[in-house]
């Protein structure tokens, strides 16, 4: 079973809120996660993150089309 909006969106949360906590705790600034090379726990959760995203996206697009 596919998870839910609203199941993806909460880990989206929950990635994030980790990603940027140890993004800060090893002196990175989050918002330079795109521009840096990261250690390997930090890099796999940056690559958890996106995956997220990509799914969030192929969901709205779905919903979008079913509209038009």
């Amino acid at each position: 079973m596919k998870p839910t909006t609203k199941q993806l969106e909460a880990q989206l949360r929950q990635i994030t809120e980790l990603f940027e906590q140890q993004m800060r705790a090893r002196g990175f600034d989050p918002e330079q996660a795109d521009n840096v090379a990261l250690p390997t726990g930090l890099a796999r959760l940056y690559i958890e993150r996106q995956k997220i995203l990509e799914q969030l996206e192929e969901i709205e697009g779905r919903m979008n089309n079913e509209g038009t």
